[in-house]
This record gives structure tokens, C-alpha cells and sequence, in this order.
């Protein structure tokens, strides 16, 4: 029997909507590397960079660990927001590139006064946000011409999604009810029946 096709999978959701915690769950359950931006993007703010230039470093070396990563046959799961055309672009073309699965899981949350209170709770690295309304310690030169409210509404209401291999999930509930809810969808595109065969059959070098 033929292997199952390795996945590439790209997280989306606006920030405090649970995409850590789905990218950490969901690798552990598929053997994935997780590609997290955010750490990528405060290592080089901790190595002095302005904000802006560790976004523009950030997204780039974020694409060159995945590739490398699906070089080698690993499952990867790319945890960064998703909400221009060109980021959800390279993830499909990356995956077409190489014959891999590729699946987009978007963290959805409607509840404004949620997000915030989980961005206020959260030890936040140096490059997340703080709330809603409070940007990284390190944004503060860069200006936006809209509230963060408003931003924030247009991120939940209007994102950057694909037309096919969408999986979208409520994440205002359990993690392990979001979790359920995308293995189900993700599991039978991998050629396997069931969540313990998933594991076992991904589990390989």
C-alpha cells in the first residue's frame, strides 16, 4: 500500500485566537514540525532589528525552514497570521512544489472582549501583542491609520482564505474540541480511517 502524502498546513486567525495552541496540538498529533513566526520574528528583535525589519526577515526564513523541513519528509505546520494574498499563496505553491497535502486551518473567534482578555493573560514573546488594543512594546513606531478594533473586526469577519482545503474551527471552545474537529477533516485526505492510525502511519522517519 502506498504511503499517505506528507501535509503542509498553514494556520490563520487573528492574534489571541488559539493558533498556538491548535499548531502545538495538531503537530503533536501528526508528527509536524511546527514553524512558529512569532518566535522567528522576536529572535531578531532580540538581536536589535527595528520591527519592521524582522517582519520582512521574518516571513521569508519562515518559507525557507518549511522547505527544508518538507526536503526532508516532515510534516509541517507553518503557525503565522495569514492575511494577505501573497502569504497564503506561498503556502499552496510550496506544497504543490513538492507533492505534499496541503490543508489551511483557520482559528476563528468572534468575541472581541475574549481575544483581548487572552492577549492580556498570555506571557507574550516579544513580537505579540499585549491586547486588542496594545501592540507589541516594539510596534510603537509603526502607525496604523485604523483602531485596532477596526482591524481586528476586518480580520474575523474578512480573511485570507483559500477557496478549497479550508478547515475553519471555533476556538472560542476547547482546544480539544478544535482539534477533533480538524483531524476528522484532515485524516481521510491522508489515505487512513481514523486518528490512531493517523498517528502510527505518520509517526515514521
Amino acid at each position: 500500500m502506498d504511503r499517505p502524502r506528507k501535509m503542509l498546513i498553514q494556520m490563520s486567525g487573528c492574534p489571541g485566537s488559539g493558533k498556538s495552541t491548535m499548531a502545538d496540538l495538531l503537530g503533536q498529533s501528526i508528527n509536524a514540525v511546527v514553524i512558529d513566526h512569532d518566535l522567528i520574528r522576536s529572535f531578531f528583535l532580540h538581536n536589535d532589528l527595528f520591527f519592521e525589519q524582522a517582519a520582512n526577515l521574518a516571513y521569508p526564513f519562515q518559507w525557507v525552514l518549511a522547505e527544508d523541513m518538507i526536503k526532508r519528509e516532515r510534516n509541517v505546520i507553518i503557525n503565522s497570521t495569514c492575511n494577505y494574498d501573497e502569504t497564503l499563496n506561498q503556502g499552496i505553491v510550496l506544497a504543490r512544489k513538492y507533492g505534499f497535502n496541503y490543508r489551511y486551518v483557520e482559528c476563528r473567534v468572534h468575541d472581541i472582549e475574549l481575544l483581548d482578555r487572552r492577549l492580556r493573560n498570555r506571557i507574550p514573546l516579544r513580537s505579540q501583542r499585549t491586547g486588542v488594543s496594545l501592540p507589541p512594546t516594539d510596534a510603537n513606531d509603526v502607525r496604523h491609520n485604523e483602531d485596532f478594533q477596526t482591524i481586528f473586526k476586518r480580520w474575523t469577519e474578512h480573511p485570507c482564505r483559500p477557496d478549497r482545503d479550508a478547515i475553519v474551527v471555533d476556538s472560542s471552545t476547547e482546544p480539544e474540541q478544535c482539534l477533533e474537529s480538524i483531524l476528522k477533516q484532515i485524516v481521510p485526505s491522508i489515505g487512513v480511517t481514523n486518528k490512531e492510525e493517523c498517528n502510527f502511519e505518520l509517526s515514521g522517519p
